[in-house]
């Protein structure tokens, strides 16, 4: 499949270009941190996103979405990655949409999807348990009581997980790991948000005899590591979209600022080993879009190799934006470290990002094991 965008998706992504340029510059995140909004993002510009259709991309028409692709939602991820925008969209479309497309009932799918896709109704993943990501350690547990079933254990790094009206949680039963939708206001559930470097936000949330219905149950019991697996490498790839965004944008005002920059009477841009470092990351960023490009289409084409290829990108793009981060502060020099110049704001996300659903370290070492090293 040729790595290029096709006439919709280039539209599609010139409009959330535009769009956000408007309503969600980087001094939008600076504001929402300055006066620690309590749901971390605006919530009248996620109205505006889900009234484009941008929540229900990845949702079939039968189900009252669009149906456009992970191909579309990574350009407009993209575009969210460069002006850094704090919305729903990894916590709501990559993880719980995507949750619920894969593992729910077409009943389930009904009564949750439309409603999804019109915006008002936010869903999140509820997995990890360790400050380091590791997916196969679970210790929360569902224990079937009658026709119920009763969770205790506790998640961490749960994205927008004080804002969200359900939880996808994973939890051990007697059958092996299965996945339940959880709504947020259940007795027994107390959530404590988490600020994150970035200004973005995450929740650590506690299940203490928490009693579900069996109706919860997503998919089969016992089912649900290999759609957890799945889940993953479809936000993986959807995260490493954004992490492109941001990568290019934080790029591309470093090349502006070598140029602008005077030492000894010249653009410091005219001295060659900045035009050496800054033809690398060019170089590099090149590559992390063919990869990222070729991952969303395999995610639509539902392409078998798709865990090594979330891999692939996930650590290529993570260690490219270290790279380019790393050196737009450094080539801003010491305004770079103040607070009044934005590059600081790409190096925060760049390092939360990175860390997001595996690290590059975790994802070579995946990458090696899934080919059989």
């Amino acid at each position: 499949m040729a790595l290029i965008l096709n006439e919709e998706q280039q539209m599609l992504k010139t409009s959330a270009k535009e769009f956000l340029k408007e309503r969600a510059p980087v001094e939008a995140l600076r504001k929402l941190r300055d006066e620690r909004s309590e749901t971390g993002f605006d919530r009248q510009m996620w109205n505006e996103m889900a009234e484009m259709g941008w929540a229900c991309l990845t949702i079939s028409e039968s189900y009252g979405g669009l149906d456009f692709g992970y191909v579309g939602l990574g350009q407009i991820l993209e575009e969210t990655g460069r002006t850094l925008t704090a919305s729903p969209l990894i916590s709501n479309v990559l993880l719980g949409t995507t949750a619920i497309n894969l593992a729910a009932s077409n009943t389930q799918k009904e009564a949750l999807l439309p409603i999804i896709a019109e915006g008002k109704m936010l869903v999140t993943l509820a997995l990890d348990e360790s400050t380091r990501h590791n997916p196969i350690q679970i210790n929360t547990t569902a224990s079937k009581e009658g026709d119920s079933y009763v969770l205790n254990g506790k998640k961490v790094m749960v994205l927008d997980g004080h804002v969200t009206d359900k939880f996808v949680v994973a939890a051990k039963t007697e059958n092996g790991v299965s996945l339940f939708l959880v709504d947020a206001k259940s007795d027994g559930i107390s959530i404590q948000r988490v600020i994150m470097m970035d200004s973005r936000n995450s929740a650590t949330v506690q299940f203490e005899n928490v009693k579900i219905s069996a109706s919860s149950l997503l998919g089969e019991e016992g089912q649900g590591a290999a759609t957890i697996e799945k889940i993953l490498d479809i936000a993986r790839i959807g995260l490493s979209a954004e992490m492109v965004g941001s990568m290019t944008e934080a790029f591309e005002r470093t090349v502006a600022y070598l140029k602008e920059r005077k030492q000894f009477g010249v653009p410091i841009g005219s001295f060659q080993a900045l035009q050496h470092r800054a033809a690398q990351m060019f170089c590099e960023i090149e590559l992390c879009k063919s990869l990222v490009l070729k991952s969303l289409q395999a995610i639509d084409a539902n392409e078998e190799n798709l865990p090594i290829l979330a891999s692939m990108t996930k650590a290529k793009v993570s260690e490219t934006l270290q790279l380019v981060s790393n050196e737009g502060v450094q080539m801003f020099g010491g305004i770079g470290m103040t607070d009044d110049e934005e590059i600081g704001f790409f190096l925060k996300r760049a390092r939360v990002a990175q860390q997001t659903f595996g690290d590059a370290n975790y994802h070579i070492d995946r990458f090696a094991k899934l080919s059989g090293y």
